[in-house]
């Protein structure tokens, strides 16, 4: 019993304490280092961060500029809701080896998954289109030149480092690039922010019957809540598993289990809070200095950055402007992967960005081709407001029958095996699920209304 147990990693091997009464000096504490913490930290950080990709901060920064402190309460019913179905996604790919695609198709009709995979396709290429036209525009607010050069140079970076780029070293500069969105938290200290009405917005939801706010809500939702996010975590955990030689799938050996669930909750809940302080950080800028002085009117990143100069300064516009180019270095690999992992999973392709290029050819194909697409919308008349428009319109349809899939998935033992999801954590999935269907039909209600 006591070693079918320590399998579960609550009870030591008798021989570790014998050890310990025999004499042996205990190891010393180590000093703390934050590589390490980030080291200890994995696809829950990554996931969380790139949320707050560069039409993320259009988003956030929107929200502030039009409804001021008031909107901040947001931030704190989306926390729980994205932590727990990014758990779950978490969770699905480590237990079974496979992302929410390699289980779709093991388990559900082929119509239905090329549905689902069409569609995320869609909408990732052209989130990366927007965000390559973002960075663009806050480069050439940075440093002048021609914003292609700079779609050009940013697309064709991030897709040649997923693609030669060793791939611990690739997790390692992607953990890297998160400490680029602590730029809106810099950008607060030029803001000059009334704490008193930021935190009653934060902790007291004041609700305005208006489509306006109401439309802000569901972008807020859309924006927080992301089927790519649930595809790219689900995956990564499948792929950490298949480089380390010494897991294997939780399904099939059991061992650890517990300490692997711990893992996956502290570093999605991290990831998280981490995503969330940020959107907090821009909404909380944008009211104290657009919605202040009347600026109501930003449609992107970049306008947001530019119409910080004359308010908060010069350094402050640098700052925010800074920041958008290092959200969407990350945001683009994590938009253009999630791709490939969905393709690839559903076509049983071999996949993963640990994998040569000649391993995985089609992996690598599918990922190019996302980016590809991404950065020929740039060269096109295409307003990338209104593409980024339908790209959100598409990810919040696609996510409620990604997340009931997800949530079915979590709960059927020929999935998940002793491990299905239960408890709170089954019901705040569910929860979440309906806030997004809920979204999704306020955003339709609205649209009808508006045409």
């Amino acid at each position: 019993m006591a070693d079918r147990k320590s399998n579960f990693g609550h009870i030591k091997h008798p021989g570790a304490v014998h050890t310990k009464a025999a004499g042996k000096p205990a190891e010393p504490a180590r000093p703390f280092r934050f590589r390490d913490a980030l080291k200890a930290l994995g696809p829950g950080l990554i996931t969380g961060a790139s949320d707050d990709d560069p039409s993320g901060i259009g988003t956030y920064s929107q929200a502030g500029a039009q409804l001021g402190y008031g909107i901040g309460w947001t931030m704190l019913l989306t926390f729980p809701l994205m932590a727990a179905i990014q758990e779950i996604s978490a969770r699905v790919g480590r237990v079974t080896g496979h992302g929410i695609s390699g289980n779709v198709c093991r388990h559900y009709s082929s119509g239905l998954l090329n549905l689902v995979v069409t569609l995320l396709f869609i909408a990732n290429t052209i989130n990366i289109g927007a965000d390559l036209g973002a960075m663009a525009d806050a480069s050439k607010l940075l440093i002048g030149g021609h914003s292609i050069v700079y779609v050009l140079l940013f697309g064709v970076t991030s897709v040649a480092a997923q693609i030669f780029l060793d791939y611990k070293r690739y997790v390692m500069v992607l953990k890297w690039l998160t400490l680029s969105l602590f730029a809106y938290v810099a950008a607060l200290a030029f803001a000059k922010v009334s704490w008193g009405d930021a935190l009653a917005g934060i902790l007291v939801p004041r609700l305005t019957w208006s489509i306006d706010y109401f439309t802000t809500i569901v972008a807020i939702l859309g924006t927080t809540i992301s089927p790519y996010l649930f595809f790219w975590q689900a995956s990564q955990e499948a792929e950490d598993q298949r480089v380390d030689a010494a897991k294997r799938p939780l399904i099939e050996k059991h061992y650890g289990a517990r300490r692997e669930f711990s893992r996956i909750r502290a570093d999605t809940i991290i990831g998280m809070a981490f995503s969330n302080l940020i959107a907090l950080s821009i909404i909380v800028t944008a009211a104290a200095t657009l919605h202040a002085t009347g600026k109501t009117d930003i449609q992107t990143s970049a306008e947001a950055a530019e119409a910080l100069r004359p308010i908060a300064g010069a350094f402050a516009e640098v700052i925010f402007a800074l920041g958008i180019v290092g959200t969407g270095l990350l945001a683009i690999p994590v938009l253009a992967g999630a791709t490939a992992y969905a393709v690839g999973e559903g076509r049983q392709w071999p996949v993963g960005l640990a994998r040569k290029p000649k391993e995985a050819a089609a992996f690598y194909a599918v990922l190019a081709l996302s980016a590809g697409i991404g950065i020929a919308l740039n060269f096109t008349p295409i307003n990338p407001i209104s593409a980024l428009y339908w790209s959100a319109v598409i990810n919040g349809v696609l996510a409620v029958p990604v997340m009931v899939l997800l949530m079915f998935m979590a709960r059927r033992r020929d999935v998940m095996g002793r491990f299905v999801v239960t408890g709170p954590l089954y019901w705040l999935g569910w929860l979440s699920t309906a806030a997004m269907m809920l979204s999704v039909l306020a955003m339709g209600a609205g649209f009808f209304a508006g045409h």
